[in-house]
């Protein structure tokens, strides 16, 4: 499938989208073939031929009063320079109002004071209007629309009304009738209304970019005879070895090969606190290095780093719109055209049936249109979703899309896999038990010398456990491997061994004493490590996948948000999972499952429960994650195939910003309904005042813009991100 990008200029609002589909749904081959990222104001068309051509697009929207550009693999043909209306909209904004403030001035002194030009009670019913006035207020209305005239237009001629069409036929109605004053007000408020949601959606927008700040342009790379060269980013293959200075941004991802630092990584997983990064631990572009240099051996080219990952997953978000935002453009769909045909009666029928003056009326319907202009309507949705998307984002919670942000606080249950979720997916020393005469430390010391040349994560830890005791690693002499049995060497001129429980009943060394504790173990979830000699078993180390410390706290926290079930999925053995299961405080757990048998565990939930999330980090927690009505991963340490399964991915594997995620969502769904209550409440208030005589032009677009001030600031307050 073919795929054409463009650059969209002064792509602010639901209003231009709404546009683009209408006009290249059918010559795409339909709506659903095109995607837009409002944060990069993009927009991409999948087609299935050569036809239409990239300059089809471009002629088919020229017709729209939307100007848009080229983009080759995301990139645009020629250097970008700032889009017209960037700079256009607030220069003929504020001369739309220095020209309604001047010719109002003039008005009033050559009328003999404010209250003539305001006209009758101040509700705007005056005609005699000088000729300078006149002229300055046409002036302000013409800087006011242009920018609106030719969506207008295009509405006009697909017999399509929106909020540019209503605010075009009230101007030039009350040009009309020779209202200047409120024709130049109204052009003014609605220009002032679109440049706040320019701003609002521009705010969001630069969020997102300082949370997500480009990795460095390019990188020191170090040749294999050690001289070092600057080259652009995109230029270093995987495997290369790269400098990065104290105090540097990490061009790329990869792992340190040398050096010792602290690296802020609060761009890709949201930490607060710097991490200590050291030989063999991954490292993220786009992050910045502490105080120690470091070198890196890149794993990944630049398009396709964790950074460049999440920016392209936080573009694609805003094409999963969210059911509140597409009930608000199904709503205003429906809502302008019936809203001109109101005003059309409450036009004619009052002159016709009442006897009422066809100025007063048409005068009045005039107001109706203004005051029902959607702006607030549609603009209070989609920057709430966008900012609290931004706020996700910051805190190393990567949600793809709208409607994910609004299911995340309709959960009712949890799933979550075992190892590498709950738990922390690699083997720890969780229980070390002396036999006949030995210590610890003389334990220990003999197990870790056996293990010193081993690669296995059983082994690393046992050794890790050694040296966090501070007990000298020495590696044992005459090491032999027995393959899935264990091991045997000399240490201190004695011979030892170490193996499992098979290889103990294998050399017959096993006595009642040592098969209790070796059930009890395994009861407990754990592996047994037997290290012995010739004449006796010298003790057992006891090894488990450890649940992360605060696993318990969280499950609970969950309970409290209102979450009714949590259960956990695992492949592993029932005594694992049940000591697992029961440290946790999880309701459920299932274990020795299959990824088919996970699904059907997912489905029996949702069956149940409805809305519930699976929380995996494996392939093989895909499928389910994929069953699940919202699908989690663990984004640091998770594959990648369940980072593109999921639908949310926690950047630094922190389970705690689950609790946050459901509040954050909940406090998202909350301000949407307000935002949205408030913008009708106000209309039909103001239809009320119109009917009645009580409202003007002015007041009508004053009320609207104010409107649209609050729900705009409304939905930024999410861009804190703080706990409800």
């Amino acid at each position: 499938m073919k795929h054409l990008s463009f650059k969209v200029e002064g792509m602010d609002c639901a209003e231009e989208v709404a546009i683009l589909k209408r006009e290249l749904g059918p010559l795409a081959g339909g709506e659903d073939r095109l995607t837009f990222d409002l944060l990069r104001g993009t927009m991409t068309v999948r087609l299935e031929s050569e036809h239409p051509s990239a300059d089809d697009i471009i002629q088919a929207v020229s017709h729209t009063g939307v100007r848009i550009k080229v983009l080759e693999n995301g990139k645009q043909v020629a250097p970008e320079q700032p889009h017209r209306t960037s700079w256009l909209r607030p220069v003929l904004t504020a001369a739309s109002g220095v020209f309604t403030f001047t010719a109002f001035i003039t008005h009033a002194s050559i009328a003999g004071g404010i209250a003539s030009a305001l006209g009758a009670e101040g509700m705007g019913v005056t005609h005699q209007v000088p000729l300078t006035a006149r002229a300055l207020y046409t002036l302000a209305v013409i800087s006011g629309v242009w920018l609106v005239l030719p969506k207008a237009w295009f509405a006009l001629r697909r017999f399509r009304p929106d909020m540019n069409l209503l605010m075009t036929v009230a101007v030039c109605g009350a040009v009309a009738i020779n209202e200047w004053f409120e024709a130049a007000t109204v052009a003014f408020l609605f220009a002032v209304s679109l440049l706040l949601e320019s701003w609002s959606v521009g705010r969001a927008r630069r969020a997102v970019e300082a949370l997500l700040e480009n990795a460095p342009t390019t990188a020191h790379i170090k040749h294999p005879d050690g001289t070092e060269e600057q080259v652009p980013a995109e230029a270093v293959p995987i495997g290369s070895t790269i400098i990065v200075k104290p105090g540097e941004r990490i061009p790329l991802d990869g792992r340190v090969a040398q050096g010792d630092s602290r690296v802020n990584q609060a761009p890709i997983t949201g930490e607060s606190v710097p991490v200590v990064k050291t030989t063999g631990d991954e490292v993220f572009a786009g992050t910045v290095n502490g105080d120690g240099a470091l070198e890196i051996q890149t794993t990944k080219v630049a398009a396709d780093t964790t950074l460049a990952h999440i920016i392209r997953l936080v573009g694609e978000a805003q094409s999963r719109r969210a059911p509140s935002e597409q009930w608000v453009d199904r709503f205003a769909r429906v809502y302008t055209p019936a809203v001109m045909g109101l005003a059309v009666l409450l036009f004619v029928l009052p002159p016709l049936v009442l006897s009422g003056a066809w100025g007063v009326w048409f005068y009045r319907s005039l107001v109706l249109l203004v005051i029902a202009c959607p702006c607030a309507l549609v603009i209070s949705t989609p920057v709430s979703i966008v900012a609290a998307l931004a706020a996700s984002a910051s805190r190393g919670v990567l949600v793809k899309g709208g409607v994910y942000m609004e299911a995340a606080g309709r959960l009712k249950a949890f799933a979550f896999d075992k190892t590498g979720t709950l738990t922390e997916g690699r083997p720890k020393v969780v229980e070390v038990i002396p036999l006949a005469t030995h210590n610890e430390r003389e334990l220990l010391e003999r197990a870790a010398a056996m293990e010193a040349r081993s690669s296995h994560p059983v082994a690393r830890s046992i050794i890790e456990y050694a040296d966090d005791r501070g007990i000298e690693v020495l590696a044992a002499d005459d090491v032999q491997a027995l393959q899935g049995r264990g091991v045997t060497a000399r240490f201190n001129a004695k011979s030892y061994w170490l193996g499992s429980h098979r290889y103990l009943e294998e050399r017959g060394q096993e006595t009642p004493n040592v098969h209790q504790k070796l059930e009890e173990m395994s009861g407990a979830g754990r592996t047994a490590v037997v290290v012995g000699n010739d004449s006796h078993v010298c003790g057992l180390i006891g090894i488990a996948d450890a649940v992360r410390s605060d696993t318990k706290q969280i499950i609970q926290t969950l309970r409290d948000t209102g979450i009714s079930h949590i259960v956990m999925l695992t492949g592993d053995n029932s005594g694992t999972a049940q000591a697992i299961a029961s440290e946790t405080g999880v309701d459920e757990f299932r274990a020795e499952l299959l990824p088919e048998d996970k699904v059907t565990a997912v489905e029996a939930l949702v069956s149940r429960y409805g809305d519930v999330a699976m929380v995996g980090d494996g392939v093989n927690d895909a499928p389910a994650m994929a069953r699940a009505s919202l699908g989690i991963a663990m984004g640091a340490a998770g594959s990648d195939a369940a980072i593109e399964t999921a639908d949310i991915a926690l950047m630094s594997d922190d389970l705690s910003k689950l609790p946050w995620l459901i509040r954050h969502s909940r406090r998202t769904l909350a301000i949407i309904r307000q935002n949205i209550a408030l913008s009708l409440a106000v209309k039909a208030l103001f239809v009320l005042l119109t009917v009645i005589g009580y409202a003007s032009l002015w007041a009508a677009i004053a009320a609207d813009m104010g409107t649209s001030l609050v729900v705009i600031f409304n939905g930024l307050r999410l861009l804190r991100g703080k706990h409800v």
